[in-house]
């Protein structure tokens, strides 16, 4: 699922390519929406809330989507052709003159008032790229449960909006600790610095093509996607288990002799895994 940087990128592609102008081409393709034509009507806005986008029309009406897993927004020129799947995974079609925004595989898609925007996201926490942004709420909210794995409060977007799993992994690394880590056991001085270390993060990526983590020379990411090469800080090797229940298990990355706390058992069938102090 992309993170809130990768989101915000598309909302602001969007933003570039329709906002202020008229759309001269409305084309959604999901039954619910079949007979919606939003022709003559001009773009006002798109943005990002955590990863959700809402692009705005003028009357009051928004459109709300979500890219989910393999969702996305591409831009075309005019006469350019659509590289982005085949017709039959296209969602929407919005043109204007001189552009067009084409949605492929978009799981969440809904169009509604725009001042009932919130029944789509209010439920989201403080989002780490947005005007909402508050630290001090997002990391209650993450200490609300001391009991819950910080990796599966980090993700929560009830929480604090914007995390994927990418920067799940990156950031327990940077906080020394593992995901797998009891929140109401995260050290003071470490839960001060995470939604801080959070929010420089996506900053940091929100206008970068490659997500950069390290600083280091031709080394992107210290964790994630890197088991079993060694670890970038002391060449222990980096390990991978799932983490969350079944229906919702992401592959979590983390160094053995970087980061203290419980981890799964090596070796242990998938499904099965149990958790041990380190």
């Amino acid at each position: 699922m992309p993170e809130g940087d990768t989101v915000w990128q598309a909302a602001r592609r969007l933003h570039d390519a329709l906002a202020g102008k008229v759309l001269t081409l409305s084309d959604f393709r999901v039954p619910k929406y079949a007979t919606v034509d939003l022709t003559g009507r001009a773009v006002l806005d798109t943005v990002s809330r955590g990863k959700h986008l809402l692009t705005r029309f003028e009357g009051g009406l928004t459109l709300h989507s979500h890219l989910r897993m393999e969702g996305a927004w591409k831009v075309y020129g005019a006469g350019e052709r659509w590289r982005g799947g085949p017709a039959h995974q296209i969602r929407v079609v919005l043109g204007t003159a001189d552009r067009t925004a084409v949605g492929y595989r978009l799981q969440v898609l809904e169009l509604l008032r725009t001042a009932e925007e919130g029944r789509a996201v209010a439920h989201l926490g403080p989002d780490l790229l947005g005007p909402d942004w508050d630290p001090e709420l997002a990391l209650a909210h993450v200490l609300a449960d001391p009991d819950r794995p910080l990796g599966e409060a980090l993700l929560d977007q009830r929480n604090l909006a914007g995390i994927g799993n990418v920067y799940k992994s990156e950031l327990c690394f940077l906080l020394g600790v593992t995901p797998w880590l009891p929140v109401g056991a995260l050290p003071a001085d470490r839960a001060a610095k995470l939604p801080v270390l959070a929010k420089r993060l996506l900053e940091a990526n929100r206008d970068r093509a490659v997500r950069r983590t390290t600083g280091l020379p031709g080394q992107n990411l210290f964790v994630y996607g890197r088991a079993p090469r060694p670890c970038l800080r002391c060449g222990t090797s980096v390990r991978v288990a799932d983490q969350g229940d079944r229906s919702r298990e992401r592959p979590t990355y983390w160094c053995p002799a970087c980061q203290s706390g419980p981890a799964p058992a090596p070796d242990v069938p998938r499904g099965r895994r149990t958790s041990h102090g380190r």
